[in-house]
């Protein structure tokens, strides 16, 4: 299993450097085949040292460059950060990202190398039209996405169980994940309101490898009910 935690615009860099110390320390006890990542806002990045995988959310596609107010392969390289998540809802729909925008960045950091864990996911008004409109909206999400690349990990994160405390059901998750892996034969994690409440059933879903988990990453204790359940 993937267990994934994605801060987003949470914890400071002395939070940041405490957490991960604190999860280091009990890290020890999860399955060795098991694979953690932590995605910290930018001021937080830094080289920590542990059993996990420390990600950067965003950058822009470049080396370095004339960009303000954006982060290139040259800051990542300081920390040693070649894990990025692309494609996440709320890049798409808050600052505007389009399928054009994701698939030109996609590209970039494939050719550097990157592993990417890409987002897609479908708001409310398209899971109640069915399964066959959900899956025509995912299946649009990975155009001009390269879905052979090698260190390519999708998460599946419905819009309308993101924050809100509803997580899709055991037969939503089911048949999507089940449709998914017919289009991408990839690593295949679920977002949205994953917490400890439901992980035993979410982890038990056939092709659901990992979790990617916003809210209950936040503090050391709920994540690794995660990890560790």
């Amino acid at each position: 299993m993937i267990y994934a935690a994605n801060f987003k615009t949470n914890h400071t860099r002395q939070s940041t450097k405490n957490y991960m110390q604190d999860l280091q320390n009990k890290l020890s006890n999860k399955k060795t085949e098991d694979k953690v990542y932590v995605f910290p806002p930018l001021t937080a990045l830094d080289t920590f040292e542990g059993d996990f995988t420390v990600g950067t959310q965003n950058a822009y596609p470049v080396e370095n460059g004339a960009f303000t107010g954006e982060v290139g392969v040259e800051q990542l390289a300081e920390f040693n950060i070649n894990s990025i998540l692309i494609g996440h809802s709320e890049r798409r729909d808050i600052i505007g990202e389009s399928q054009e925008d994701i698939a030109e960045k996609f590209a970039f950091f494939k050719e550097q190398g990157f592993e990417i864990i890409y987002c897609i996911g479908e708001s409310l008004e398209v899971r109640e039209e069915g399964i066959e409109a959900v899956m025509t909206h995912l299946v649009s999400q990975f155009e001009g996405i390269d879905t052979r690349y090698e260190n390519f990990v999708v998460a599946y994160e419905p819009i309308w169980a993101i924050g809100t405390g509803r997580t899709a059901s055991v037969d939503e998750i089911t048949e999507t994940h089940n449709a998914l892996k017919k289009v991408v034969d990839k690593p295949l994690l679920y977002g949205g309101s994953v917490k400890g409440a439901n992980i035993k059933d979410i982890a038990t879903i056939e092709n659901v490898d990992g979790v990617l988990v916003g809210g209950a990453s936040l503090k050391t204790e709920t994540f690794l009910e995660l990890v560790l359940h």
